[in-house]
């Protein structure tokens, strides 16, 4: 191998495992608060579908006169770290459930079981009606789902979908790229596609931006009524910071070019807001109040306002949460 494809796949490994790595985080499997959510009149167990929490039990309880929501998490995300997020529809009186999925796989497999679970779910929720809300990778495979030529996989074909993805690579990873170079995959002697699988699984292919399934998106259903894209400008954004303000992680991930695609932009269902906010920061974790995406949300409709005499009860839940 020589020595210019040995620093490329050092790269890879390098860039790529900025999804692998991630702050210790501390499962908590205690179930939600109810907050205002209407009571629950069904118990459900769909496969993929789980509360938003690290409970091993993944029965879904849930009001079927009233929306759910589904959030699809990112690269090494999970049904818990969407807790604080899930807490917040609680309060605001909306049902949400999470979306699991081994992210290691193809994203057109992931795709395709978020289908059939959206496609169980909406047959039991009155008017059937769904949001879908992806974040980052989750963004790739909720938008999948979505395509019109995945319509033979919705079997009832009853779900009516509000999609939003936030923070999503659209246009493909370009730290992937190298992946997807024939010219680095001979002078590794055949190392790099390898050496890409170890690093991001199944989907290592369908990830840069000259793959097929990046390069051409079909169109949406007629089933999405909405689609909210996000896109986060989060050039000079921190993640973590020191006692004197120093920061000690970036919270860059993508830049405004990986989350454009000219064929998704010009979607007739789609709506684009472009806001300054880390990839982190723009969903909330334990140090960071997703304030930016809970206006957008409110703004698109797709969270319920925050009555007047709530808003110090609000503020109250975001410091327990947050």
């Amino acid at each position: 191998m020589s020595p210019s494809s040995a620093l490329f796949i050092i790269s890879i490994l390098v860039t790529l495992a900025g999804c692998v790595i991630s702050p210790q985080y501390v499962p908590e499997p205690q179930p939600l608060e109810p907050g205002r959510l209407p009571p629950p009149n069904a118990a459900l167990n769909v496969p993929h579908l789980r509360p938003c929490t690290d409970s091993p039990d993944r029965t879904l309880h849930l009001n079927t006169n009233y929306p759910v929501t589904v959030l699809v998490h990112g690269c090494n995300g999970s049904a818990g770290r969407f807790r604080s997020l899930a807490q917040l529809y609680a309060f605001h009186g909306q049902q949400a459930v999470c979306f699991s999925y081994d992210d290691r796989e193809s994203l057109v497999l992931s795709s395709g079981q978020l289908i059939s679970a959206l496609d169980e779910l909406a047959s039991n929720i009155r008017d059937h009606d769904l949001t879908v809300i992806g974040h980052s990778m989750g963004g790739l495979v909720a938008r999948k789902a979505m395509e019109r030529d995945r319509r033979g996989e919705w079997l009832r074909n009853e779900a009516s979908i509000k999609l939003a993805t936030i923070s999503a690579p659209l246009a493909g990873i370009q730290a992937a790229n190298p992946c997807g170079s024939s010219l680095l995959n001979w002078l590794s002697l055949g190392a790099v596609p390898g050496i890409c699988w170890i690093v991001t699984g199944d989907n290592w292919h369908e990830i840069t931006s000259t793959s097929n399934f990046i390069r051409h998106p079909g169109p949406l259903l007629s089933s999405v009524r909405r689609y909210l894209k996000v896109v986060t400008d989060e050039r000079d954004t921190c993640r973590r910071k020191s006692a004197n303000g120093t920061c000690l992680e970036s919270d860059y991930i993508f830049s405004l070019a990986e989350q454009y695609h000219p064929v998704v932009d010009n979607y007739p269902q789609l709506v684009n807001i472009e806001v300054e906010a880390g990839h982190v920061e723009i969903v909330g974790n334990k140090e960071i109040a997703p304030r930016k995406l809970l206006a957008i949300l409110q703004q698109q409709g797709l969270l319920a306002p925050t009555p007047p005499e709530r808003r110090a009860a609000l503020e109250q839940l975001l410091a327990e949460l947050y």
